[in-house]
């Protein structure tokens, strides 16, 4: 039974579950609504300008841009939600019985821990599933009316890995129906390159998923002996690690990827050794630290504001606002470093929790005393 005693819980743990969440929402609600405004209006003019349907603004964009904002700022949320009613329950002498009555300090941070475990799951779901759904139609949105530069197309002098020995590369290429011309296929092994085939023409066949290629030669050398063959007119199909998309790239393309999509993109990527993965790891990586950091910054909250001290919530805020932009700056950093080769991106991106792993722990080890 001893187990399951941490799940036992009491009309005190009820009570501050039942703060954390109306608190929690209220901050959410209200930054939301602030968030939601200030992006009005940065954007009303070209929402005006592109002529575009009040209705298609609600449901594209706004529907889900608040997700998206409020999965980034979710941390932040839990922060504030925690020193601000805490830091309340500080200041009207409502802890102090507590542990007059002999409630320890750990058995006191319970119902805490249990609500933010409850929001870091939703985070976790918000995070690989909800959000990146959400943002596959607002990333069209923005690509179709905010931002069109979003939109990179490789139509010209084209160069890419298909798999490890493998490379191709193309001169020209139409996106709109999947041919181009002037393809090149190089294969290499031992540092020596083994066989070329080079084709005039070639075009993508949709049904068979197949690359077929019009007039071509082929160049092949086995030790001393090199051997070429010219097919004037003939056309011969092949099966390439190559998709049409990949000539067509979303600057927010990573962030509209659900994370089994993500890792099926990463693990293509890295069998081709194209090496364009990082970012996509350092997003994979971000999906889940960043619940992580919801934890660890209501655990930090409440060890703060659970101390009644001159200035009361005023005081309480002041440190968790220096502490969220303490977060921020090193959120931002590990990002930097993350994108960079400098740093492994895993180390990188998961460092900022880390530091505040720590910083909990002495702040939690000094609350108890």
């Amino acid at each position: 039974m001893r187990r399951f005693e941490f799940l036992s819980l009491k009309i005190y743990d009820w009570y501050i579950i039942k703060k954390y969440l109306s608190t929690f929402l209220f901050t959410m609600g209200l930054l939301s609504i602030i968030a939601v405004v200030f992006d009005v209006s940065e954007r009303i003019e070209k929402f005006i300008s592109k002529n575009i349907p009040a209705t298609e603004i609600i449901r594209d964009y706004y529907l889900n841009f608040v997700p998206w904002i409020n999965s980034l700022l979710f941390p932040l949320y839990a922060l504030i939600t925690v020193i601000f009613f805490t830091a309340r329950l500080a200041e009207k002498t409502e802890i102090i019985p507590l542990f007059s009555s002999g409630m320890s300090y750990t058995r006191f941070l319970r119902p805490f821990i249990i609500s933010s475990i409850f929001f870091a799951i939703i985070h976790l779901f918000l995070n690989h599933i909800l959000v990146p759904k959400g943002n596959m139609i607002l990333g069209k949105f923005e690509n179709k009316y905010i931002k069109t530069s979003n939109l990179v197309r490789k139509d010209r002098n084209i160069h890419f890995i298909v798999q490890q020995g493998v490379e191709v590369y193309i001169n020209a290429f139409n996106s709109y129906d999947s041919s181009g011309v002037g393809f090149q296929l190089s294969k290499i092994e031992d540092s020596k390159l083994v066989s070329i085939l080079i084709a005039n023409r070639f075009r993508f066949d949709s049904i068979s998923n197949k690359w077929s290629l019009t007039d071509y030669q082929i160049r092949t050398w086995n030790q001393d002996q090199e051997k070429f063959e010219v097919y004037e007119g003939q056309r011969i199909d092949t099966s390439l690690n190559l998709r049409v998309s990949d000539f067509i790239l979303y600057k927010n393309n990573k962030s509209m990827m659900q994370t089994g999509e993500l890792t099926q993109f990463i693990n293509r990527e890295r069998s081709k050794g194209s090496g364009i993965t990082r970012e996509y790891e350092v997003e994979r990586q971000r999906r889940t630290a960043d619940p992580v950091t919801t934890l660890i910054l209501s655990l930090i909250g409440v060890c703060i504001a659970s101390r009644k001290v001159r200035g009361g919530l005023g005081i309480h805020l002041a440190a968790g606002v220096i502490l969220g932009v303490v977060f921020i700056f090193l959120s931002k950093l590990s990002l930097t470093f993350a994108n960079s080769e400098l740093f492994n991106p895993i180390i990188a991106i998961w460092m900022p929790n880390f530091i505040f792993s720590i910083l909990a722990f002495k702040i939690y080890k000094s609350a108890q005393q």
